[in-house]
């Protein structure tokens, strides 16, 4: 898969909101069934381990959605989304995190996240 223009990135993700919103609740309902399976853990009305292994499952297969697109899924709590992209000749990673209104940031692939900078005009660095 190649490369995603700031647009096409945005576009992605928009298309994959609901996945990532599920992605969520699952992993709120693992964490949930999880402490509940522990002994003494507090009850839970969610089920027992066969939901709990269902909810892996199904986390298992909206991680593989969202990597099918190209996107990189880097991180589940928080959910954090790279997009490969180019800006100005420099390979860079389009970076989305969990709580993020839209795609706003990006940082130099070879950086990470800690070297995270706002888009500017939605194009390309500042």
């Amino acid at each position: 898969m190649g490369l995603f223009t700031p647009a096409e990135a945005r576009a992605e993700l928009t298309r994959l909101r609901p996945v990532l919103d599920e992605i969520v609740t699952v992993r709120a309902d693992m964490v949930e069934l999880s402490a509940a399976l522990t002994p003494g853990g507090p009850p839970t009305d969610l089920g027992g381990l066969p939901e709990r292994k269902a909810a892996e499952a199904r986390l298992n297969e909206l991680m593989t959605t969202v990597q099918e697109t190209g996107a990189e899924l880097k991180g589940v709590a928080p959910l954090l989304v790279d997009f490969p992209a180019e800006l100005d000749g420099v390979p860079v990673l389009l970076c989305w995190l969990e709580g993020d209104p839209d795609l706003a940031w990006y940082h130099r692939a070879d950086l990470g996240f800690a070297g995270r900078r706002r888009l500017s005009g939605g194009t390309g660095p500042e």
